[in-house]
C-alpha cells in the first residue's frame, strides 16, 4: 500500500505520561513531528503503576475485597485530571463504573477467568488515553481518541492466551488508511488491547503497548516509529546492574530482537517483527531527556564487524529435562517430545540436547498456568523421565558473529567457577550466547561478563556515554561528585593547581575514615595499610594512627614505612614480596617482621636463613577475583603462591630448614566487592590449615572494592563484618588479617591537571592536559575507568562527549574515553577522582615529562 498520509507512530511508557511535564514533552514532540509535514498516531500505555494496581485488584476482589486498590486507581486518574486541568470525574466516570461492576462480580463468583481479567487490565489503556487526548485538545491540538480494539484484532488461541497473550495481523490496513483520513490529523489510541473475533476484549500481555504501535506502524505503512520512554534507548546491559553500561547508538533489526528478547526491557520482543517485515525505522528515544540521540533499529547495522554489544539477563526461566535410555539414534524422537508443548500451546526458547536427555527453556508466561504445566508434565512423563528447575535465568552475550568472538570469550570464562550452568546454547543465527543459571546468580554473572566483556573504542561508532554520565540527569541523581571530599574542597583544589603542571592531592580526613573502618571491624585481628598503592609519609602516618598495620612488598618500602613512623614496632610491618633477592628477605627477618613466602625457592635455596623464624606462606586458590586480568592474583597463570600441590613440600622444607609455619595467606586480586569472597577464602585456608598445626593466622588477603565510574560499588563493610564474624565464632583459634589495598587510599586522592589544547576532527574532540599516563597509567594498563570533570566548570551542563588525553606519545595515553563534559577553554582544571592508588608510585618521566607532583591537606 502507498502511503500518501506520511504517518509517524509514537508511542509512549506509563512513566512518559504520568504528569503535566510528561504530557508538555509529547505535545512538543508532535508540535515537532506536525512540522515536518506529518501526520501523528500516539499509542500509550496506562499510568504508571496502574496496571500493576489493576492486577492486584483482580486477586484481591476474588477474595472479596478490593476496594483500596480501586480507591487508589480512581484517586490517581483524578489527581492526574486536575493536574492536566481536563475534567476527570465526566471524562472517567464510564470506566469507574465499569470497574465497579466488574470488582463487584468477583467478589460475589470468588473466580476470574481470562475474559474479565482481560475486561479489568483494559481499563488502565482506556481512562489513561482518554484523559491525555482531552488534555491535547484543550491545549489546541487537532486531535481525536480512537479505540484500538476496533482495528487490532487478536488472532485466535485457545485457552488464557487468547484473552491474555494474543497476537494480531499487520498487514497493510487500507481500511484503516481511510477511516483516518477523515479525522484529524493527530490520532490517540491505546496499547496492549485488542479484540477477539467473538467481541471481547483481548490482550497482547505486559509490555504489550510497544507491539501495538509496531502493528499500527505497519498497517500505517508509517514513515518510523518512535519508542518513547524513560532511558535514551538500549544499554549494554541494564544501568541498574552496572553504571558502566553503555548506550547502543544503533542496531540492525535482528540485533535488537535478540537483545529484547534475551531480557533488554526497553522493548517487547514483539515489537520488532513488523516494523522489520515492513522496513520502517524504529528509534528508542527519552521522555525525560527528549533531545538526546537514542538507539536507531534499521536494516542496517552500524557495523559488520564481529562485536560483542551487550550482557543481558532474564529471570523467571524454567527449565523441563527429559532423560531417557530410548532417546539413542531414536529417529523421531525430538518430534515426539515437542509435540506436548504445541498441543498445550507453551513456546520453547533453548534447547540443548544430548545422547540420552534434552533440556529445554521455558520463559515466563501468563498463559503457563500450574494446570497447563501440570497437563505437560504427566504428558511428557510417558515418553522420559521429567525433571522441571524452576526460578532460573538466562545470561546472554549478544553481538554480532558471536562464533568469530568465542577465542576472545577466554578470560570472561573464568566467571563460571562462581556460577554452575545448567544450560548453554549457541543461537543458530550467530547473535548470542546464553547459558542458564540459578536465578539468584544470574545478575552477578551478567553485571561480571559485562565488566569484562564490553568494552567500548575511542570514536567508537557503537556504544555512545555511560549509563553513569548521562543517567544521573534521568533520574534526578545528585551532580557529580555529590558528597565527595573534593567537591566539598573545589576552590582550595583550584587554588591548589599549579598553573604549567599537575599534583596529586590527597585527603587526610578521608584516609582517616577508610582506615578507621577497617581497624573498627569487631571481628578483625588486624588490617594492613597497602604501601606500594601510596608511600605518601603523611598518608602513612595517618594509616598508623588509625590502627593499621603497613603491608611493605620491597625492603625499601620496609625502611621508608620505618622512616615515615619512627618507632614503629616490628609486629606491625608485614613484607609480601615477589620473587625478591635473598638479601631482601635476610633483612626482613632480622628486623623481626611478618614475613611471607609465596614460593618455594627461597626454603629450597637459602633454607639457613629460616632458621627458627615464623613464616607465612602464600597460597594461589586457583581463584582469581577482580575488575581486571592485571589486578586478578590467583589462578592457573597467576604468578603469585603455592600452588595446592607443593603445599606437602613446602611443609617439609619449612620444618628441614627449623622454620615455624604460623600464617597462611590468599590474595585473589582487586576491587572485590562480594563479601562472601572472604567468607569462601576463610573456609579455604581453614581447610588447608588443618595439616599444620602451627597457624595461627589467616590473612585473607584484601582488594576491597571502591565506589568506581565503571559502576563498581564500595563494599559493603557491615556485610563484610558479618562475614568475618561467622568465621570467628566458628573458628576461634585463628587470627583474622585484611588487606583492604586501594579502599584506603583511593578515593583519598585526586590528579590536578590543566587543559592545554583542545582538538576537533571529523569523527572525535579531544581535551588535551597537561599530564597523562606518565602520571596515571591505570586506564592504559588496566582499562580503569576514572571519574573526570572539569573543576572549573564542575556545575555547567554537559555540552561535549570528549576523549581526555595527555601529552606522551602514545596512542594509550588516554585518561578517558566518551566523557561527557561542559564547554572547555585553555586553561580549566581537570580533576581525576580516584587516584590516591597506584597513581603517583607508578608514575614515571617518559618523554622526558615530568609527572605530578603530590601535596596531602
Amino acid at each position: 500500500m502507498s502511503n500518501t498520509q506520511n504517518w509517524v507512530v509514537l508511542k509512549f511508557g506509563g512513566t512518559s505520561v504520568k504528569s503535566l511535564a510528561d504530557w508538555r514533552v509529547i505535545s512538543k514532540r508532535i508540535a515537532d513531528v506536525r512540522a515536518e509535514g506529518k501526520r501523528v498516531f500516539v499509542v500509550h500505555s496506562a499510568v504508571a503503576t496502574i496496571s500493576d494496581l489493576l492486577d492486584t485488584l483482580v486477586t484481591r476482589a476474588v477474595a472479596g475485597e478490593g476496594e483500596a486498590e480501586l480507591a487508589a486507581i480512581k484517586a490517581r486518574h483524578l489527581e492526574l485530571a486536575t493536574e492536566l486541568g481536563v475534567e476527570g470525574e465526566a471524562l472517567l466516570a464510564p470506566y469507574f463504573d465499569e470497574l465497579d461492576r466488574l470488582r463487584a462480580g468477583l467478589s460475589l463468583t470468588g473466580d476470574v477467568s481470562p475474559r474479565l481479567k482481560a475486561r479489568i487490565m483494559a481499563q488502565g489503556e482506556l481512562m489513561a488515553t482518554t484523559l491525555g487526548q482531552a488534555w491535547l485538545a484543550r491545549e489546541g491540538v487537532a486531535s481525536a481518541w480512537l479505540d484500538a480494539r476496533e482495528h487490532l484484532s487478536a488472532a485466535h488461541a485457545s485457552g488464557a492466551r487468547g484473552y491474555l497473550a494474543c497476537d494480531c495481523p499487520f498487514d497493510a490496513d487500507a481500511h484503516l488508511q481511510r477511516t483516518l483520513a477523515d479525522l484529524p490529523p493527530v490520532i490517540v489510541t491505546q496499547g496492549f488491547i485488542a479484540r477477539r473475533e467473538d467481541g471481547d476484549t483481548a490482550l497482547l500481555g505486559r509490555g504489550g503497548s510497544d507491539t501495538s504501535a509496531s502493528y499500527f506502524a505497519a498497517k500505517l505503512g508509517a514513515e518510523r516509529i518512535e519508542i518513547w520512554t524513560d532511558v535514551p534507548g538500549f544499554f549494554s546491559a541494564d544501568p541498574r546492574l552496572t553504571g558502566a553500561a553503555r548506550q547502543i547508538r544503533s542496531l540492525a533489526y535482528e540485533e535488537a530482537q535478540e537483545l529484547a528478547s534475551m531480557g533488554a526491557g526497553v522493548l517487547h520482543p514483539r515489537a520488532i517483527g513488523p516494523v522489520r517485515r515492513a522496513g520502517i525505522e524504529m528509534q528508542v528515544l527519552c521522555t525525560h531527556r527528549p533531545e538526546m540521540t537514542g538507539t536507531t533499529i534499521s536494516a542496517t547495522p552500524s557495523e559488520d564487524t564481529p562485536r560483542m554489544k551487550a550482557v543481558s539477563v532474564k529471570h523467571g526461566v524454567r527449565l523441563i529435562t527429559l532423560e531417557t535410555d530410548g532417546m539413542w539414534r531414536a529417529s523421531g524422537f525430538l518430534a515426539r517430545a515437542f509435540e506436548p508443548f504445541s498441543r498445550h500451546g507453551v513456546s520453547i526458547d533453548l534447547v540443548s540436547t544430548s545422547e540420552t536427555s534434552v533440556t529445554v527453556s521455558l520463559d515466563d508466561d501468563p498463559g503457563l498456568t500450574p494446570d497447563v504445566l501440570g497437563a505437560l508434565e504427566d504428558e511428557l512423563s510417558q515418553i522420559a523421565s521429567v525433571k522441571l528447575i524452576e526460578d532460573c535465568a538466562a545470561v546472554s552475550m549478544v553481538g554480532r558473529g558471536v562464533r568469530a568472538l568465542l577465542a576472545q570469550l577466554g578470560p570472561a570464562m573464568e566467571a563460571f567457577a562462581h556460577y554452575p550452568v545448567r544450560l548453554v546454547s549457541q543461537a543458530a543465527n550467530d547473535l548470542n550466547l546464553t547459558v542458564v543459571v540459578d536465578g539468584d546468580q544470574g545478575r552477578p554473572l551478567c553485571r561480571r561478563l559485562h565488566d569484562q566483556l564490553i568494552q567500548p573504542k575511542p570514536r567508537d561508532k557503537t556504544f555512545g556515554p555511560s549509563w553513569r554520565e548521562i543517567g544521573e540527569n534521568l533520574t534526578g541523581a545528585a551532580p557529580a561528585g555529590a558528597g565527595t571530599w573534593w567537591r566539598n574542597k573545589r576552590q582550595a583544589l583550584l587554588d591548589l593547581c599549579p598553573a604549567d603542571g599537575a599534583v596529586y592531592v590527597y585527603d587526610l580526613e578521608t584516609v582517616r575514615t577508610r582506615a578507621e573502618a577497617v581497624s573498627g571491624l569487631k571481628h578483625l585481628d588486624r588490617g594492613w595499610y597497602a604501601m606500594k598503592a601510596n608511600g605518601h609519609p603523611d598518608m602513612i602516618r595517618t594509616a598508623v594512627a588509625a590502627g593499621l598495620g603497613v603491608e611493605c612488598v620491597s625492603i625499601n618500602e620496609v625502611r621508608a614505612a620505618r622512616a615515615a613512623v619512627p618507632g614503629l614496632e616490628a609486629d606491625r610491618i608485614l613484607f609480601t614480596p615477589n620473587f625478591a633477592p635473598k638479601a631482601e628477605y635476610a633483612e626482613a627477618l632480622e628486623l623481626g617482621v611478618h614475613v611471607t613466602l609465596d614460593g618455594l625457592h627461597p626454603l629450597r635455596a637459602w633454607p639457613e636463613i629460616f632458621k627458627g623464624r615464623k613464616i607465612t606462606l602464600r597460597i594461589n586458590p586457583q581463584r582469581p577475583e577482580g575488575h581486571h586480568k592485571h589486578v586478578r592474583t590467583a589462578g592457573p597463570e597467576a604468578k603469585f603462591g603455592l600452588h595446592a600441590d607443593e603445599l606437602d613440600e613446602a611443609r617439609t622444607l619449612a620444618a628441614q630448614a627449623g622454620a615455624i609455619v604460623n600464617g597462611l595467606h590468599v590474595h585473589s586480586g582487586s576491587g572485590i566487592s562480594d563479601p562472601d569472597h572472604w567468607r569462601r577464602v576463610g573456609l579455604f585456608l581453614v581447610e588447608t590449615a588443618r595439616s599444620m598445626p602451627d597457624v595461627e593466622i589467616l590473612d585473607l588477603g584484601g582488594g576491597l572494592s571502591v565506589d568506581e565510574a565503571s559502576g563498581v560499588r564500595r563494599i559493603d563493610m557491615a556485610a563484610l563484618d558479618a562475614v568475618l564474624g561467622d568465621l570467628k565464632t566458628a573458628h576461634p583459634q585463628y587470627q583474622l588479617w585484611i588487606e583492604p589495598g586501594r579502599y584506603i587510599s583511593a578515593e583519598a586522592g585526586v590528579l590536578l591537571a590543566r587543559v592545554t589544547q583542545l582538538k576537533q576532527t571529523p569523527d572525535a574532540r579531544f581535551i588535551g592536559l597537561n599530564t597523562g599516563m606518565n602520571s596515571l597509567i591505570r586506564p592504559a594498563l588496566y582499562g580503569a575507568r576514572h571519574e573526570i570533570v572539569n573543576l572549573t566548570r564542575l556545575d555547567e551542563d554537559a555540552a561535549w562527549i570528549a576523549d581526555i588525553v595527555g601529552p606522551i606519545c602514545e596512542t594509550a595515553d588516554r585518561l578517558g574515553a566518551q566523557r561527557l563534559m561542559p564547554e572547555t577553554q585553555e586553561g580549566d582544571v581537570m580533576l581525576i577522582a580516584n587516584g590516591g592508588a597506584y597513581g603517583r608510585v607508578m608514575s614515571s618521566s617518559y618523554n622526558m615529562r615530568e609527572p605530578a607532583g603530590e601535596v596531602a591537606i
